[in-house]
């Protein structure tokens, strides 16, 4: 009798660990996918010519630019109105 309790004793442990070894080669795959999403991740951020950073920058210079442009219009309005005023005021 104790023989057999022993033989399924090992069965039992047998099923499990081969449960478990199933189990740890599923987190390996995930794992791997992960590591490919978060290479992905990282390309579409940090790629010099479309990525994250890349579209941050071209905003930024676009801002810059935009405003100084801004700038220029309102101060030939201005020179412009003062023109007009003082052609008015003569």
């Amino acid at each position: 009798m104790e023989d057999s309790a022993k033989e399924i004793c090992l069965t039992v442990m047998d099923g499990k660990l081969d449960k478990l070894s199933m189990k740890i080669d599923e987190l390996k795959e995930r794992q791997e996918d992960m590591a490919e999403d978060i290479s992905k991740v990282r390309e579409a951020v940090y790629h010099p010519d479309e990525g994250l950073y890349a579209r941050i920058r071209e905003l930024e210079g676009w801002k810059d630019t935009s405003s100084k442009v801004m700038w220029m219009l309102i101060s030939s309005m201005i020179g412009v109105i003062s023109y007009i005023a003082t052609k008015i005021i003569e």
